[in-house]
């Protein structure tokens, strides 16, 4: 056959080498290394005739490396053990497989829990296997990708072959080589059709490093929160008279208990947009407490069935309000999965976890309602447990989270610690350091947010608290000045900027003019942080406003370092990985004008 050169392939159709990641092949030592001299051969982009083209036959990666050996072990021996015919001791019933016979009288809680056991085992087994990359590298392997299909070529002479040692294939790019060390088997093949559904194409290189913990834990949280669900419906149907004749009942007030007035609250609770986009890791996390709760207060309907109506309206505005805080921060959580602007695909690939997720966990909760009946007692305590899971997996998934956008926080956090150090610091630390809930340090303790950080300074992290505190954006000059000569200098002083900066009473009030941008409130939180930085660190403390806008004054000086120095930083900050093209905040809605008349200021 004749020798094959290697050229540029058009995507989704590329060559890359072999890196450490979840679908990574197997090392093979029966496979012929790479010499020496053919590492420092240089390749020459001769084309590739379309036959040749086409009898390539990629296939299906190794993937025995995956999974850790006793999980993979487990997995291939799983349903060996027993039959459905019962001849070898097999159990014929799925329910007695786990030790749960339903013999009507509400069956024993030692299968459900087996599962639930057996699951939690599974998901830390597999978040460890795909978190952790293979210590065995592979540095002289070469595969061509194409999607999940993987085709290894081999050097010859001076040119690239296919692999096809140890078996041929049938050329449908399907085919698996015996020389792998495969069998080709329906197990492998589901699980590479698993990967495809679940997972964004070219993954992990199209999304971000955090995505991977995010989704597995989402996962398990949905499953707890489905099982919550299950009992909180089982407990209404039981509060308005299961078995009586009143299901068409509790169908209608169920509709309009959850739909009416549940739309009241999403209405209300829409005037809030904003304030999810600046914290949505503490808004999603309450957003999980009020679903819990209103979960909770269904549960308790039975005990209380005269109350029904009035839980029941409580319950359902909560989870209404639940449901629109969840979904509006979900996108914020998406946008900055997407490393490649492949927005449309990773939430694509959510829904489909959130979907399996919440399969399993409906077939977990009937099988959990099954078991605990209409006892209210053994119903709490089961919904006490798998809210405990639910919440955890939540915290955790919020916290592998590593936000990119900058907030009033984030950004005090990066500027300050410029200021104070001249590096940026990375993604990572700053997320591990921003509090979930910044008006609420009690909750921050809970959620083991008040950690020591090594990676940061203590002053650029007690600046970036106070700078957050004290920081007024949006802010009305008719509050702040009272002398026409104030206002004239400070218009002349920020006549090519977009805001204006003074400070009153102790507060960094920032007035926002009318074709302000995001930008603009970027480069005003920069200049915030220098002004404090003068003032803790050099003592030069704010006078008068017409005194600071003058040449050596405070706020001249000020304003002209943050000129020079604001695109350096931001030129630095975008290098780290954060996104700079705007400041993400909840301004006031008042803006200022200057008319043509150069004495009058209009406050708009």
């Amino acid at each position: 056959m004749a020798s094959l050169f290697l050229r540029p392939l058009p995507p989704p159709l590329s060559l890359r080498k072999a890196s450490a990641s979840p679908l990574r092949p197997l090392a093979s030592s029966s496979l012929p290394k790479f010499p020496v001299k053919f590492l420092r051969f240089k390749f020459h982009p001769i084309p590739l005739s379309p036959f040749t083209h086409s009898t390539a036959r990629p296939c299906l990666p190794p993937s025995s490396e995956q999974l850790h050996p006793s999980v993979s072990q487990f997995l291939d021996d799983a349903g060996h053990g027993g039959n459905n015919s019962n001849d070898g001791g097999g159990s014929g019933n799925f329910w007695d497989w786990w030790g749960w016979k339903n013999d009507g009288g509400g069956g024993s809680m030692w299968g459900v829990y087996s599962m639930l056991f057996l699951f939690l085992f599974l998901f830390i087994w597999s978040r460890t296997a795909l978190a952790l990359p293979s210590s065995k590298e592979e540095d002289d392997a070469v595969w061509e990708v194409r999607g999940g299909k993987w085709t290894r070529l081999v050097p010859k002479d001076d040119s690239f072959i296919l692999d096809r040692e140890g078996g041929s294939g049938s050329g449908d790019g399907v085919s698996l080589y015996v020389g792998w060390g495969v069998v080709p088997n329906v197990w492998v093949r589901c699980r590479e059709l698993f990967f495809r559904l679940m997972l964004p194409e070219g993954f992990p290189d199209s999304v971000t490093s955090d995505y991977l913990d995010y989704s597995l834990w989402r996962g398990v949280q949905g499953i707890a929160a489905q099982i919550s669900g299950v009992l909180a419906t089982q407990a209404l149907l039981y509060a308005v008279g299961l078995g009586k004749g009143a299901i068409p009942t509790a169908a209608a007030v169920n509709w309009v208990l959850k739909d009416g007035i549940g739309y009241v609250s999403k209405i209300f609770l829409s005037k809030f947009g904003r304030h999810f986009d600046v914290h949505p890791k503490g808004w999603r996390l309450f957003a999980d407490l009020m679903e819990n709760a209103a979960f909770g207060m269904e549960m308790l309907t039975p005990a209380f069935p005269h109350l029904f109506v009035f839980i029941g309206a409580i319950a359902g505005a909560g989870r209404s309000a639940a449901g629109l805080i969840q979904a509006a921060t979900r996108g914020c959580f998406y946008a900055g999965f997407a490393a490649q602007r492949n927005f449309a695909e990773v939430i694509a690939k959510g829904e489909a976890q959130g979907m399996v997720s919440r399969s399993i966990g409906i077939v977990l909760g009937i099988g959990l309602a099954n078991c605990v009946g209409k006892s209210t007692s053994l119903a709490l305590a089961s919904f006490m447990v798998i809210t405990s899971v639910h919440m955890f997996c939540n915290l955790k998934s919020y916290q592998s989270i590593q936000l990119r956008t900058l907030n009033p926080y984030r950004g005090s956090l990066v500027f300050s610690e410029y200021l104070l150090t001249g590096q940026v610091p990375s993604v990572k630390e700053v997320n591990d350091e921003e509090p979930l809930f910044p008006d609420a340090p009690v909750l921050n303790g809970l959620t083991g947010q008040n950690t020591e950080s090594s990676a940061l300074s203590l002053r650029a992290k007690d600046a970036a608290a106070e700078i957050e505190r004290r920081l007024q954006l949006g802010s009305k000059l008719s509050d702040v000045l009272y002398k026409k000569e104030d206002a004239l200098a400070l218009f002349d002083l920020f006549q090519d900027e977009g805001y204006i900066l003074v400070e009153h009473q102790g507060k960094f009030c920032v007035a926002l003019k009318e074709d302000s941008s995001p930008q603009a409130m970027l480069k005003s939180l920069f200049h915030v942080n220098y002004l404090y930085w003068l003032e803790k660190n050099a003592g030069i403390l704010a006078t008068n406003p017409d005194r600071d806008c003058r040449l050596g004054g405070r706020l001249r000086m000020s304003l002209e370092y943050v000129q020079r120095e604001f695109k350096h930083v931001k030129d630095d900050a975008k290098s780290a990985g954060w996104v700079t093209d705007g400041l993400i905040a909840r301004p006031s809605p008042d803006r200022i004008r200057r008319v043509h008349v150069p004495s009058q200021v209009v406050v708009k």
